[in-house]
């Protein structure tokens, strides 16, 4: 590949997929996923999955207790709250938490602030204020968000050192409902940076929606359900694996041109075809 690294606020990283750790059966079956998915960066919901409550203490057995913490970079997120205010607290509780055991997933957070539990899509109010109340309180800030290139910009002009557009519902395995938004929030996104990163969030159902989240020029995209829900788990994150590395490459490379008709593989005149 031409490009071997990528850049995300203070972090910089080789794999371009970012997993979660909800929905596993076990354990065990979430590291074997997780390793053969080829990550460096899993997502926990620092509050739900490892505090005991709002106490800031870490519950006597938790999900950080099962991931090798010297080989992922973790990033709390603040899933399940439905209010700007209860992200922030969430998202404060996961610094303070990650700070006292000297990880340096205390300096970032994803951000999500839903709009209901019937589509768990993002508040774009609720979010928009959050990010902002995050960065100036110091956290760098991935903001989950609608494929809303409006949108998109005011998050990135509001601080958040990503802004990561939902391919579809979380969990949906709907996969890249709508390409042209997401083309749009990465124009917007990236006219002035090239190297603002962009992560397609949520929806991802099977490999070839990672394929194509890639080939539109994300800069890396994130999922859990996609994997955790597959039939063979860690089959499916091998698969991703691959997925997002053909991906950029295919999108570095750069696909030929759509055309309305046909055009011959093989020159009809003797000559020998050239690129075009």
């Amino acid at each position: 590949m031409a490009d071997t690294k990528y850049k995300i606020g203070s972090f910089e990283f080789t794999s371009r997929l970012l997993v979660g750790t909800g929905k596993y059966e076990t354990y065990d079956l979430m590291k074997k996923a997780l390793d053969a998915s080829g990550c460096e960066v899993v997502t926990v919901a620092v509050r739900r999955d490892v505090m005991a409550g709002d106490t800031g203490k870490a519950k006597a057995d938790n999900i950080l207790d099962h991931l090798d913490l010297s080989r992922y970079t973790i990033l709390p997120n603040t899933a399940g709250c439905f209010t700007a205010k209860d992200a922030i607290r969430s998202a404060m509780l996961s610094r303070e938490l990650l700070e006292g055991l000297g990880n340096p997933g205390a300096k970032w957070v994803k951000i999500e602030v839903l709009a209901d539990k019937k589509t768990l899509l993002p508040d774009p109010i609720g979010t928009l204020e959050a990010t902002t109340a995050l960065v100036e309180a110091g956290l760098e800030v991935l903001a989950y968000t609608n494929d809303d290139p409006i949108l998109a910009k005011k998050l990135k002009d509001a601080g958040a050192t990503s802004v990561m557009p939902l391919g579809s519902p979380i969990g949906s395995g709907q996969g890249i409902l709508n390409p042209n938004n997401i083309r749009i929030c990465l124009e917007y996104l990236k006219d002035d940076d090239p190297d603002y990163p962009v992560i397609v969030d949520a929806g991802v159902g099977t490999a070839s929606d990672v394929t194509i989240a890639m080939e539109l020029c994300a800069d890396g995209v994130l999922l859990n359900t996609g994997i955790a829900g597959a039939r063979d788990v860690v089959t499916m994150a091998s698969a991703m694996n691959h997925a997002t590395a053909a991906g950029r490459e295919a999108f570095l490379a750069g696909r030929i041109p759509k055309k309305r008709y046909a055009t011959a593989s093989s020159p009809t005149d003797g000559t020998i075809a050239t690129a075009t």
